[in-house]
C-alpha cells in the first residue's frame, strides 16, 4: 500500500500535465487547484480502502487532471441551459416564453457589445427620453397617443394602480380577480399599488348596474381584467367595456383594460382564434390598455401602458417607472421587435412565435419522419415510437381552452417507464422537455424548427436509459 501512495503525483506535476493545463485553461488556476486537491483526498482514500490501484505517476496526474476537468465542466455548467420545447406549448413560462426574432438578437447583440443613444438625444445633443423608440413605435402600431415601457404587465398593471388610483377605490369585477402564475393576485397587486379594491357583481355575472352602484366619490377608475389562464362558462354575464365606457365618461372615470398577454394582429388571419388586440380596446375609447411583450407579441419580457397621453405621463412620472423599467438590451430587442410589425403580411415568417402557432400538422410530418429512426433505435423494442396526432397550446395564459391540432413522436410508456424515459430525455446534452400524457411520452414538433440537433444526440439516450435501467435493478 505504502508504494501505491508514493505513485501519487503531487500538486504541481498534475497541473503541469496536458490535462492539467486544459483544465486551467478552461476553470482557471484557482479552481482546478481545489479541485485537483479534492481529488487527490478521494484518491487517497480509495488507495487506503484497496479500492483503486495506480500503474504509474505519470498515468495518475493525467487521469486525476482529467477527472477534475470533467467535474469542474459539470459543476461550473449554466444553470439555465438551452433545451428543445417538445411540450406542445409554444409560449412555455417555464421555458421562457416567446423566442427573440432573429433581428432582435441582433438589436440585443448591438446593445451588449457598444454604446446606445438610451437617453441621449442625438439631434439636440442632450439628454433624452429612455422610452421615445419604442412608445414611438407603440403609438403608430395601436394608435395609442403615447406608451409607457416597463418589466412585465403585472408591473404596468402595478404602475397604473400606483399613479392614478393610490389611495382611492378600484372598481373590479369579482369574476376578475385572477390569480397566475405563483404569486400574481390581483388583490394583492392593488394592495401593493396602494388603491382599496372595490369588487362588483358575483364570480359568474357582473352587469353595468353593478359598477353603476358603487361608484362614489373615492372611485378613481374602472378596470377590466383578462381572465387570462381560465373561463368561466354556463350561466355567466361579462360587462364589456363598450358598455361601461359611457358610464366611465358621465363620472369622469378612466377606463383601464388589462388585456394580459396582448396582441397586436388579428390572430385569425393565421387560421389562429381570434384575441382582441390593443387597437380593438384602443379603437372602442378605452382610455389605457395594458399588455405583455413576450407573450403572443412575440417579443422580450416587457409590459405596456398606452392610450391617453395625460395618463400616460402621469405613469412615467410616477417614481416606481424607474424601478420597474427595462434596462438597454431588452429595449433594443422590443425596437426590434416591434419595427417586424410594420410588414405584417411577413410576420409569421419573422417572427418566431406566429411562425411556431401558425404551423400545420402537415409541415410537421416530414421532420417526424427524418426523426423517428433515430428515435427507435435508441428506445428498447417494447417502446417503439410512432408518429400521431396531437393537441399544442398556446400557452402563458393566452386562450386558455383553445387547442391547436400538431404532430407528435408518442412513445408507448406505462407506468413508471414514462417517467424514466421522460428523466432521460431531459439529461441528454441538449435537454429534451416532452410530456406525459395517456400512457406515453409525446414530444411535440411544433416548436421544433430543425431536426438535426435531436438526431445527433439520440444515440447517446440508450445509454442514458440502460443506466438508470441497471441503477433500478435489486
Amino acid at each position: 500500500m505504502p508504494s501505491a501512495l508514493s505513485r501519487l503525483p503531487p500538486v504541481h506535476e498534475i497541473l503541469q500535465s496536458a490535462q492539467g493545463q486544459s483544465c486551467i485553461d478552461a476553470h482557471g488556476h484557482a479552481a482546478s487547484l481545489a479541485c485537483i486537491r479534492e481529488l487527490l483526498d478521494e484518491y487517497r482514500q480509495r488507495l487506503l480502502d484497496g479500492t483503486a490501484d495506480i500503474e504509474s505517476r505519470e498515468s495518475a496526474a493525467g487521469q486525476i487532471a482529467g477527472a477534475a476537468l470533467e467535474r469542474l465542466d459539470q459543476r461550473h455548467a449554466p444553470a439555465m441551459k438551452r433545451v428543445l420545447n417538445m411540450t406542445g406549448t409554444v409560449l412555455h413560462t417555464n421555458l421562457g416564453r416567446a423566442l427573440y426574432a432573429p433581428r432582435a438578437v441582433e438589436a440585443a447583440m448591438r446593445a451588449m457589445t457598444g454604446p446606445l443613444a438610451l437617453e441621449y438625444d442625438l439631434d439636440a445633443g442632450r439628454r433624452g427620453q429612455r422610452d421615445d423608440a419604442v412608445q414611438a413605435l407603440v403609438a403608430e402600431i395601436t394608435g395609442a397617443e403615447a406608451a409607457c415601457i416597463v418589466n412585465n404587465n403585472a408591473s404596468a398593471i402595478l404602475l397604473v394602480l400606483a399613479a392614478l388610483a393610490a389611495g382611492r377605490e378600484t372598481i373590479v369585477s369579482r369574476g376578475e380577480l385572477i390569480e397566475i402564475g405563483g404569486s400574481f393576485r390581483m388583490p394583492q397587486i392593488m394592495e401593493s399599488a396602494g388603491t382599496r379594491l372595490r369588487e362588483v357583481g358575483t364570480t359568474n355575472r357582473t352587469h353595468l348596474r353593478d359598477y353603476e352602484g358603487a361608484i362614489g366619490p373615492d372611485t378613481a377608475l374602472l378596470l377590466k381584467v383578462h381572465p387570462s389562464n381560465y373561463q368561466v362558462l354556463g350561466f355567466t354575464h361579462e360587462t364589456r367595456c363598450p358598455e361601461l365606457l359611457p358610464l366611465a365618461r358621465r363620472h369622469g372615470l378612466p377606463l383601464v383594460d388589462d388585456l394580459g398577454s396582448g396582441t397586436l394582429v388579428d390572430l385569425s388571419r393565421w387560421g389562429l382564434p381570434h384575441e382582441r388586440s390593443a387597437q380593438d380596446a384602443l379603437a372602442e375609447g378605452v382610455d389605457l390598455v395594458t399588455f405583455s411583450g413576450d407573450k403572443l407579441l412575440g417579443g422580450p419580457q416587457a409590459g405596456f401602458i398606452a392610450g391617453r397621453r395625460d395618463l400616460v405621463e402621469r405613469c412615467a412620472k410616477h417614481p416606481l417607472k424607474r424601478a420597474l423599467r427595462l434596462g438597454k438590451v431588452r429595449l433594443a430587442a422590443l425596437e426590434a421587435t416591434l419595427a417586424l410589425y410594420r410588414d405584417p403580411d411577413r410576420l409569421a415568417e419573422t417572427l418566431p412565435t406566429l411562425r411556431h402557432l401558425a404551423r400545420r400538422p402537415n409541415g410537421m410530418r416530414a421532420m417526424a419522419q427524418a426523426i423517428l429512426p433515430a428515435l427507435a433505435a435508441a428506445l428498447p423494442a417494447d417502446h417503439a415510437p410512432e408518429i400521431a396526432a396531437s393537441q399544442a397550446q398556446i400557452g402563458s395564459g393566452a386562450l386558455p381552452l383553445q387547442t391547436l391540432p400538431s404532430l407528435a413522436l408518442r412513445i408507448p410508456a406505462p407506468g413508471a417507464s414514462a417517467e424514466r424515459i421522460a428523466r432521460a430525455l431531459r439529461h441528454l446534452p441538449l435537454p429534451v422537455i416532452g410530456r406525459i400524457a395517456e400512457g406515453a411520452v409525446w414530444l411535440d414538433l411544433r416548436c421544433l424548427d430543425d431536426p438535426q440537433p435531436l438526431v445527433e444526440q439520440l444515440p447517446g439516450l440508450a445509454a442514458l436509459l440502460a443506466e438508470r435501467t441497471a441503477r433500478e435493478l435489486p
